[in-house]
This record gives structure tokens, sequence and C-alpha cells, in this order.
């Protein structure tokens, strides 16, 4: 089935003497659309299937990105004086905008061969495993010391005040693979790089790191020097 439409195969439709003009007639059609979901014969892909590919196609990419936008809350002041927080959880509330923001990360990945979706704890956690289903790649996650089991690998990097670490578990990311690394947000930089220097120490290809969020006074990217970064909504 083609990702850009809803397309029906012949053993997808429930067989009877009516005419073909009869069968694609609107009501003929809604009933037999909601008669193949429920036997679970349809399947739908995240991008552009169905009545989501009809909202998608008439709203643009610039529609579902001031969704998102307006989805998000800023707390001032959080977690100290002086910061202001970029809260996600006002967006998963919204599944609309929720589902904007996974469907405008699959639309640009899912063509691009890439096999590793890697996740940085721990928002990354809640956007890429749907991201990497939706496109077919393993997701890793890239976690916080002591939190993964088994053998791993470590990266430190710095934070405002002192370091932290970031580790990957040993053969979750292959020197054939080419992954890409997501986040919400990028502020410093820091635990980009982290993630990226993982990634690179096993030989894998970096495609990009993907965020929801930029907060662009922080100048993370600089930091990334010339790894691509994409992102959906500029903070303040």
């Amino acid at each position: 089935m083609s990702a850009s439409s809803l397309s029906f195969r012949a053993y997808d439709l429930p067989c009877d003497r009516r005419s073909a003009s009869s069968f694609f007639s609107t009501s003929a059609l809604l009933s037999r659309i909601s008669f193949l979901r429920s036997t679970r014969l349809v399947h739908l892909h995240y991008q552009g299937t169905g009545r989501h590919a009809t909202t998608m196609a008439l709203e643009g990419e610039e529609a579902r990105i001031r969704r998102i936008s307006s989805s998000i809350r800023v707390i001032p002041n959080f977690p100290k004086a002086g910061v202001m927080f970029q809260d996600i959880t006002t967006l998963l509330l919204n599944p609309k905008a929720f589902r904007d923001t996974i469907d405008l990360f699959v639309e640009r990945y899912r063509d691009k061969r890439i096999s590793v979706v890697a996740g940085i704890e721990a928002r990354g956690f809640i956007f890429g495993p749907p991201i990497a289903l939706a496109i077919g790649a393993k997701f890793v996650p890239l976690r916080k010391p002591k939190k993964l089991p088994g053998e791993v690998i470590s990266e430190d990097y710095s934070l405002e005040y002192g370091t932290d670490r970031m580790e990957m578990h040993v053969g979750a990311v292959q020197p054939h693979d080419r992954a890409i690394i997501i986040d919400d947000l990028i502020a410093t930089g820091g635990t980009l790089c982290a993630a990226i220097k993982l990634i690179e120490r096993v030989g894998a290809e970096m495609v990009e790191c993907a965020c929801v969020i930029e907060l662009p006074e922080l100048k993370g990217r600089e930091k990334l020097g010339d790894r691509p970064l994409f992102v959906l909504v500029k903070g303040t």
C-alpha cells in the first residue's frame, strides 16, 4: 500500500453482487471502510493515509508546526530562577499535535535508509520509538549512568556545573548502521554531542540530529559543528 494514499487490494474487499457504482458510492464506501477496520484488513501507515492524509494535504506543514508550537507550554523560573522551561507534556495532551510531531519526523526520514533511531533519556524516549516503528528502524536508548544492564560504552559531557555521562549498550549500533538522534530539545548541545560521539565511536554513520524544540540563544547548534540538526520549532 502506498504511504501517500489509502488503497484497497482485491482481497481487502468484501464480495457481493452490487454494481461498482453502488459499491463506491459515499455511504457504501464509508461502510466498507468501517468493516475493513473492524476486520483489521486495512493497514494504515503513520503517514498520509485515509482521513489523516486529507487533513495533512489541506493544512500543510506550516499549519501543523503552528499547532505543535501552540501546544508547548512555557513555564517561567523552572526548575530554577531565570529558566523558561519548555514543557512538552501539554503537547502530549493534544493527540493531533502529538501526531503532527511524529508525522513530520517520519516524512523527513522514511526514505533515507535510517536503520537506527537513538533516543536520549528521557524525553527522547517519547518521540523516538514511534518514529523508529514508522520508518522500520530499531530504537536504541541512550541513558544516564547505571540505567542499562549489561555491557555499555559511555561518554562524558559537560553541564553548567560539573559533568554527566551517557551510556549505550555494546552491540546495539553496528558499523553499517545509519543513525538519527532524537531528543525533545536542544539547548547548549552537550547531550547531543555526547550522543553523536557514542554513535560515531562504533563506526556508524550519524545522519542527523532531530529535536522538537531549539533554544537558539544558547547556541547549541554551533556546538554540533558540521553535524546536521533538524528542529520543528524555535523556543524563547
